[in-house]
């Protein structure tokens, strides 16, 4: 049938025994390759709004981004050979590729191009793209392990056989061997060999000749070169039967080379699906209840959960979406996605996260969010741009890669015309093993390899990495910078005491306080509404033209009246009046002070009281342990950041700080020749988070898809950032390292080349332990960190 909508339409009419139906025809259907290609039916399908809702998210008004995982992928020029051509498409604003995890974030104006058309344009340049997830990516990866295997078994048992026929004609002394067996050996090797080189080697030539064909130089030209050049004249060798054959030589080769990046290509799955975690986390199905209370159970897909549903979780089952729960009581494991290894206990009314783990007794949730607006996909994009993104590092190493095989290609030719010259039996074998012994992939995958391995140990220590340069940047910092309120305190500020000074009572100044922070994401505010909702009989105080203060507070006008909520200094130059003196104790005992007036004078004064964080002590220490110099900024009182400070033992505290302030003391400091963390809640503070070099965002609470931060602290757990810093640290030295072996790699081994002293063979060997010994030291991190 050409397609589904017939083949229900002939089943229709042959279920109806109208069967007879079919002799008046004259002529046979279309086949569904002569009715639409099978491939351009299917990119057309991505075009469809139902099928792109899974790995398509919108940016603007008509860009969109999608998330692919690209087939065909074998080193980085295959990565900028994509990113170069997807990129010259009208339409395309933006294109990532992650070489280690074969993953790509390409944005288009919808109104200029297709997502289809996108597709057809990898295609064109002979490779394929899909839409990101985790099952797919899995079968891709078992499908490259398998068909590599294959060509690795083949190159195996005819490099085993070839030698059988090379070593007699090796070991025979002159004369013991008749040129009739000789030149029978020589076929046999032939035969042997074609299959090596036909079936194992065919994607050297395929990726070579499609490379020229776009005019590049990939990694696998000088490869395919080398391979070719060895067996034309081995075949000319043996039709003519004369010169020397090197067909062991080119089985042998193939063979090592195929199984060195056999070994790579496990290698970095395995560093990949660490951080591809996440996505396989959600269950596929989940109980629902048709009604509640009083419904049945019914098992459904988790893709068809809505909000509002309510579902049983029980215990050992993973929690299929955000949601609270409704009855039960349990603890979950949200080890995962927080890096917080202790269950966190849940009871009716608290929130649960998707992804986490039932590991108590069953709990009934009704979910809050579905899909792509969870906490998890939250955190999943962030990792995909992260991955994404190339930090300064990678792109010099690609840039130096790119460049070398032009020159190897110039090199080894220039060997071989003065060998041809010197000795011309020696000639071949040595440009051959120029070729072969550079290594191009070890220089790209030294930095890649070990940021995959990273971005997945930050990620299960509760430190989520949204940028590609935070890793690097992290590891140099030499300064942080801390907001206070919730970032060193817990961020759950209580009222503690409310003063009224003024014509109101305390109770109205409350109420009064509370209208104008409805709706504020500030802690301070939601503390202040939550202490308004305990007055039993309040009354609408009349609030309007409310407007927050980035670092202040806030204004709005009642009755006439300008008033201002905020830090006492804020609201002191509206009235320019001495703050009442019973508040300057509460500011001595680290207590937060907000005030409350109008130009007239002071209404009342709140007294609200934040602990520090759990951890955050022995985080400063581990953090000072490091060598890096600590500060804390804030916009409340100076006499209480100063307290918070001294416990905490931060060497520097500044207060009553404007966001304009805190820009510009960090800019003091860069100025000064520090590199500047910044850590705050991720919202409030985002001005002061892009001026520093790399900005962290406590993301415990807050909306992870605003999120400002370079890096997110999913746990909330300040030690993790002390843990976090270290494996920057660790992955900079062991990148650093790759970087070396690479260069030193090359340096050495092309002259030992070029003066004749590496067999084919032999530069074949050193060629893919090259770059299997930096995908393994990068994969040491994992082992040591984890």
């Amino acid at each position: 049938m050409c397609c589904a909508g017939c083949q229900a339409v002939a089943q229709a009419i042959v279920a109806g025994g109208l069967v007879d139906y079919y002799r008046h025809r004259d002529a046979m259907p279309e086949s569904p390759r002569e009715a639409i290609p099978q491939a351009l039916q299917e990119l057309g399908l991505f075009d469809h709004p139902d099928v792109q809702k899974n790995f398509v998210r919108p940016i603007g008004e008509h860009e969109r981004e999608a998330a692919l995982i690209l087939e065909g992928i074998t080193c980085s020029a295959c990565v900028w050979l994509n990113e170069q051509h997807i990129a010259r498409q009208p339409g395309v604003t933006a294109v990532d590729i992650n070489y280690a995890t074969r993953r790509a974030r390409v944005r288009w104006d919808e109104r200029r191009i297709r997502l289809s058309q996108i597709l057809e344009a990898i295609a064109a340049i002979g490779y394929r793209a899909h839409p990101y997830d985790a099952a797919r990516s899995e079968l891709i990866a078992q499908k490259e392990r398998k068909t590599a295997l294959w060509r690795l078994f083949v190159a195996g048992f005819g490099m085993m056989q070839v030698m059988m026929y090379a070593v007699p004609v090796y070991l025979a002394d002159e004369g013991t061997m008749t040129a009739d067996i000789e030149q029978l050996m020589r076929w046999a090797s032939l035969m042997l060999t074609l299959p090596v080189v036909l079936y194992s080697a065919a994607p050297f030539f395929s990726h070579a000749w499609r490379d020229l064909k776009l005019r590049r130089v990939g990694m696998d030209v000088p490869v395919a070169l080398g391979v070719g050049a060895a067996f034309a004249a081995s075949v000319w060798a043996t039709l003519t039967a004369s010169g020397a054959v090197y067909f062991d030589s080119v089985t042998m080769f193939v063979f090592f080379l195929l199984g060195g990046r056999f070994l790579e290509m496990v290698a970095r799955q395995k560093a990949a699906r660490g951080v591809e975690e996440l996505a396989r986390v959600l269950p596929a199905f989940a109980s629902r209840y048709s009604a509640y209370p009083g419904g049945e159970l019914d098992r459904v897909t988790v893709s068809g959960l809505a909000a509002g549903d309510v579902v049983l979780v029980s215990p050992g089952e993973v929690i299929p979406a955000d949601g609270t729960v409704i009855e039960g009581a349990s603890s979950t494991d949200e080890s995962l996605l927080t890096g917080e290894s202790r269950p966190v206990d849940k009871r009716a009314g608290d929130a649960v996260i998707g992804g986490s783990m039932n590991v108590g007794s069953p709990l009934t949730l009704r979910i809050d969010r579905v899909g792509e607006s969870t906490r998890l996909a939250s955190i999943q994009r962030l990792m995909e741009r992260a991955a994404a993104e190339k930090p300064r590092i990678v792109e010099m190493a690609d840039r130096i890669a790119a460049r070398f095989v032009g020159a190897l290609l110039v090199l080894a030719f220039v060997t071989g015309a003065w060998w041809w010259w010197v000795d011309p039996a020696q000639a071949l074998w040595v440009f051959v093993a120029v070729l072969v012994v550079s290594c191009p992939c070890a220089l790209s995958l030294a930095t890649p390899a070990a940021l995959t391995v990273a971005t997945g140990v930050l990620s299960r220590n509760g430190v989520l990495v949204t940028r590609g340069h935070a890793i690097e940047t992290l590891a140099r910092a030499t300064h942080f910078v801390f907001d206070k309120t919730g970032t060193l305190t817990e961020g759950r500020p209580v009222l503690v005491e409310t003063l009224a000074v003024g014509a109101l009572s305390a109770e109205q100044a409350l109420a009064l306080a509370a209208e104008m922070e409805v709706g504020s994401e500030h802690p301070i505010g939601r503390a202040i509404c939550a202490a308004a909702q305990r007055i039993t009989d309040r009354q609408p105080m009349g609030v309007r033209e409310i407007r927050a203060v980035t670092g202040q507070g806030v204004e709005a006008r009642a009755d006439g009246m300008s008033l201002r909520l905020g830090n006492p200094g804020f609201v002191r130059a509206l009235n320019d009046i001495d703050l009442p003196t019973a508040c300057v104790a509460w500011q001595s005992h680290g207590d937060t002070i907000v005030a409350l007036g109008t130009a007239m004078g002071w209404l009342a004064v709140f007294r609200l009281s934040d602990r520090p964080r759990e951890g955050a002590a022995e985080a400063m220490t581990s953090l000072r342990k490091l060598g890096i110099s600590l500060s804390t900024l804030s916009g409340d009182a100076p006499d209480t950041v100063a307290r918070i400070a001294a416990d905490l033992e931060i060497d520097s505290a500044m207060g009553g700080m404007s966001p304009e302030g805190k820009h510009g003391a960090i800019a003091g400091l860069q100025a000064d020749g520090a590199t500047v963390a910044m850590v705050g809640d991720g919202v409030n503070d985002a001005p002061v988070l892009a001026q520093a070099h790399v900005s962290v965002a406590m993301g415990g609470g807050t909306d992870l898809a605003r999120s400002q931060g370079d890096v997110v602290l999913l746990s909330n757990d300040l030690r993790h950032l002390a843990k976090g810093v270290e494996i920057s640290r660790r992955t900079m030295k062991v990148i650093r390292q790759n970087l070396v072996w690479a260069f030193a790699y090359n340096l050495i081994a092309i002259p030992l080349a070029m003066a004749g002293w590496v067999t084919p063979w032999l530069a074949g060997i050193g060629m893919s332990l090259s770059s299997l010994l930096v995908v393994l030291n990068a994969l040491r991190l994992q082992a040591r960190l984890n």
